[in-house]
Order: C-alpha cells, then structure tokens, then sequence
C-alpha cells in the first residue's frame, strides 16, 4: 500500500481549513470536516484512480489527479511508492488560475466577490 504524502502547501491548507472553520462553527464541526477530508485522503491508498483526471477535465497534460469532499477539491499526484497531495482548494477559489495561470472568472466577477 502506497504511503500518503503532503506537500507543504496541502498541510497550510488543511490547516487554515480547520481554523476557519473552528471560528465559524465550533471545534465539533471542524474536527468532524478534517476527518472527512483526511479520511477521502486515506481513500486513495486503496483505489489511487479513484479521482477524476484533470487532464482529461481540463485538456491541459499533467499528471493530477482530484477528488471533491466537503466543498474542496484535493488534487493529488500518483507516484511509484506514494500518493503526493499537491495542493486543496475551496470551491470558491478558481483553482485553474491558481494551479496553471488560467482566468476562468470575468471580471465582473471578481469584482463582485472583491477578488
């Protein structure tokens, strides 16, 4: 079974995820929303193709791999000995621009959102 590996990117993120939600919810809902997310996580140990490709989502060619739990998308990497999380983001970030410099948002839309 392949080891599970964070970039340190990932481990921020979980991070901020789990102290924002702690202020705005309580440490019950937070810690049940960072079980969800670390257990889909441990998921891939056992089917690594269980997320969707984003080469073929996006038709841009890398090697990524994402699946979506508790409104975040976690993109990870299959490699020979591990599964490397890359990167999690929220639904409302625009995760193409940030991973591969691609705008899918108007700027109406960051404007509104302030972006």
């Amino acid at each position: 079974m392949k080891k599970i590996l964070y970039s340190p990117n990932a481990i921020e993120k979980l991070q901020k995820i789990k102290w924002n939600i702690r202020v705005k919810y309580g440490v019950q809902i937070s810690n049940r929303i960072i079980k969800n997310i670390l257990s889909a996580i441990k998921e891939l140990r056992i089917y690594e193709n269980k997320g969707s490709s984003v080469a073929r989502m996006t038709g841009i060619p890398c090697e990524y791999r994402m699946i979506f739990t508790e409104h975040n998308y976690v993109f990870y990497k299959i490699e020979k000995m591990s599964i490397l999380i890359i990167d999690i983001y929220n639904e409302r970030e625009d995760f193409m621009w940030q991973l591969f410099g691609i705008k899918t948002t108007s700027d109406e839309i960051q404007d509104y959102w302030n972006e």
